[in-house]
């Protein structure tokens, strides 16, 4: 049965790039998966430490959805790489959250984002659900290294 996730409230919250677990990236923490994902689109260091430190990953994401500051070039070539390298340093650094990802088995893992046709799984389920990927991706990794 597939496993859906959305809101950091939920069983699976933590599956969720708002979830607060910080990871250490390039040198700097950053509260949220979120916070460094939106910061990775911009070149301008400035910009990228106002999204390192805005306050909530709301926040984080609202910042790395404005146009005020230019994207980077390339951005649409590497997103997908950095999630997975976000999503990665996340269930390597957290333990808990690495078993809970553990626990799901080989089960299909869905971000149920009603908004959101790229990483999830959109409102009528035909998003392509690239977090969902990821993680399952991770958690295929995080398996064979324990073995």
């Amino acid at each position: 049965m597939p496993i859906y996730f959305y809101t950091t409230i939920e069983e699976y919250g933590a599956f969720s790039n708002f979830s607060r677990h910080g990871v250490e990236l390039d040198g700097l923490w950053w509260m949220t998966v979120e916070h460094y994902f939106q910061g990775q689109k911009f070149l301008d260091l400035d910009y990228q430490e106002k999204i390192r430190n805005a306050h909530t990953p709301k926040q984080a994401a609202e910042l790395g959805r404005s146009r005020k500051v230019p994207l980077r070039s390339d951005w649409e070539i590497v997103k997908d790489g950095i999630m997975l390298l976000a999503v990665r340093k996340k269930f390597s650094t957290h333990g808990a959250i690495r078993e809970l990802l553990l626990s799901t088995g080989d089960e299909e893992i869905i971000e149920n984002a009603p908004g959101d046709y790229y990483w999830g799984c959109g409102k009528d389920g035909t998003g392509l659900n690239k977090l969902g990927k990821i993680l399952q991706q991770v958690r295929q990794e995080l398996r064979q290294k324990s073995e």
